[in-house]
């Protein structure tokens, strides 16, 4: 794994879109508190590719679901283009999610009575696209993952990896700053996982969005510009010493 590295002579820094500060995350069970994030921070900078690993339930999707406000921390803030959405109310919260954030889960969630075309273009008809243009641009990220010839494709006639396809695509319609990646290749063959895992990256690359990655496969990690490790609640970067 590798991290990024910083600006040579002569370059300027890159703009920080991502700052997460102090993000604590506590879960109640029974009598018993769990802290499941102890005063996470990092910074991302646009642009970057980043992936978060750990093992099960050590808190890697919640970071996640908090950032794409999905969750809310009990304390911290994240800052999203200079932008505090902790304490945005559940209507901004949606309109965040809808036009900031693309999601793409483990379970590629597609409506199984649209075809691969009208599933991604939905959500950017929903937020107000027209229905040409919406229909235009799912065409082009469609061919983009290697689907030009399934777009009149159900989710049902699609292989596994096809319907992961589709939800990159999906993820990208609305043009998000960032792209947040929650087990991506899990259900995956080895060969479907890794074409998947080449398909985000370079979407990412060529669409310029920021890429957050949680995945326990060291293989897909290991495409990031950054890693890191969630441990014990911490969050480690790669190389450092707990």
């Amino acid at each position: 794994m590798n991290n990024a590295a910083g600006p040579g002579a002569g370059e300027s820094p890159a703009e920080v879109l991502l700052k997460v500060d102090n993000l604590v995350k506590n879960y109640v069970s029974g009598a018993e508190t769990l802290r499941i994030l102890k005063n996470v921070s990092f910074i991302i900078e646009r642009g970057t590719t980043a992936a978060v690993s750990g093992q099960s339930g050590s808190g890697k999707s919640t970071l996640l679901n908090i950032i794409g406000g999905l969750d809310r921390a009990d304390s911290g803030s994240v800052t999203i283009g200079g932008r505090d959405i902790t304490g945005l109310s559940e209507n901004d919260l949606s309109l965040y999610r809808s036009r900031r954030v693309g999601f793409i889960f483990q379970f590629h969630y597609l409506l199984k009575d649209f075809t691969a075309l009208e599933n991604v273009m939905l959500p950017a008809y929903i937020f107000g696209v027209k229905k040409k243009d919406a229909l235009e641009k799912a065409r082009l990220l469609l061919s983009d993952v290697g689907l030009e010839n399934r777009l009149r494709h159900f989710p049902s006639q699609l292989s596994g990896g096809e319907r992961q396809r589709v939800a990159v695509a999906r993820a990208i319609i609305n043009d998000p700053d960032m792209i947040l990646a929650d087990e991506p290749t899990g259900n995956l063959d080895p060969g479907n996982s890794a074409m998947v895992t080449e398909i985000l990256y370079d979407c990412a690359e060529k669409w310029g969005k920021t890429l957050i990655v949680v995945t326990h496969d060291e293989k897909v990690a290991g495409r990031a510009r950054r890693c890191y490790t969630l441990e014990g609640g911490n969050l480690i970067p790669a190389g450092a010493v707990p």
